[in-house]
């Protein structure tokens, strides 16, 4: 890795790896993060997320491979990373006993943030979270929004020049899940690199890069527009019916499609012939006393493209 693209890239990692005895947590993972994006790692509980982050931040050691975090080795300099980032995780680590200042004013001396600096930061943070007035209320008393806004807070407080978000906003409302979101594009707007672990898939869309990792390995990474041009293997149809829950077991018997899922009251199906299977979909619920009311061609979503790339790294391993 030369000099110029570290100095280009907030992180990167060359095939990453953490085992526990049998186990392996992150099997040889590659990815770098641009200075200045917000990068979405997405994947289902126990993947491997927060077992990266953790390797990222220097708080596990790799078993083998190598990364950087702002031009510093993850193994060696782990003390100066931690000083230029911001951690965030699900759980907020907040003190709840602790008024809003309270949290804000330990957080700051935490990072060495003191006096008229601190007090500055402080008037910024609880402008921008929506906080002013709240300063003296107890953390507990808080909604989950306003504790997910303070929590980010006490992650910038030090202005870090990157964001390690870990699902932050798993739990939180989806009005409160939308305002957080603006806040990180605001973040971002201004240079800070955000990394953020998610399993909402709207919220995916709005990252510039993506990953997707499944079983500690990546199955696809790139932008969204990437991802879903090159991992879509088919075309998606959406069928809606009546008796969902009976159409499924009838579709994926039928061995055809590399995908039959249910979202919400409609059913998505995988194929790479959409014309003709069209009519045989049809044909074949009718058969089986479920009505049809429409078929229709979609664009995949990325939930699609997820799904269809986890499915065809399940069968290839």
């Amino acid at each position: 890795m030369t000099e110029q693209r570290l100095n280009n890239q907030a992180v990167e990692a060359y095939e990453l790896t953490k085992q526990f005895d049998h186990f392996t947590a992150v099997d040889h993972i590659s990815f770098s993060i641009p200075r200045g994006q917000i990068f979405g790692f997405l994947g289902p509980n126990g993947a491997g997320k927060t077992t990266t982050i953790r390797m990222l931040l220097g708080l596990l050691k790799p078993t083998s491979g190598m990364a950087t975090v702002l031009g510093f080795d993850i193994i060696g300099q782990s003390e100066e990373i931690r000083k230029r980032i911001g951690y965030m995780s699900q759980k907020f680590s907040l003190y709840n006993d602790l008024t809003v200042e309270e949290n804000l004013d330990f957080y700051g001396g935490t990072y060495g943030v003191r006096g008229g600096r601190l007090r500055d930061r402080k008037r910024y943070i609880l402008r921008m979270a929506g906080l002013e007035g709240r300063e003296r209320e107890l953390t507990r008393n808080l909604s989950g929004g306003w504790k997910q806004r303070l929590a980010l807070g006490t992650a910038i407080i030090h202005q870090p020049e990157m964001l390690f978000l870990d699902e932050p906003t798993a739990g939180v409302d989806p009005i409160s899940r939308r305002a957080f979101w603006d806040l990180l594009y605001e973040l971002a707007e201004a240079g800070t690199t955000i990394m953020v672990t998610t399993h909402y898939m709207d919220e995916a869309e709005h990252c510039q890069s993506l990953a997707f990792i499944q079983s500690g390995q990546l199955v696809a990474i790139g932008s969204p527009q990437e991802i879903k041009a090159n991992e879509m293997h088919g075309h998606v149809l959406e069928v809606a019916c009546h008796q969902p829950d009976l159409a499924i077991p009838v579709l994926r018997e039928l061995g055809l499609f590399d995908e039959v899922a249910l979202y919400g009251a409609l059913i998505h199906v995988v194929t790479t012939d959409p014309d003709a299977h069209r009519v045989l979909i049809e044909k074949i619920l009718g058969e089986h006393g479920v009505q049809v009311m429409a078929i229709e061609q979609i664009a995949p979503s990325l939930e699609d493209v997820f799904i269809a790339s986890a499915r065809r790294q399940e069968r290839e391993t």
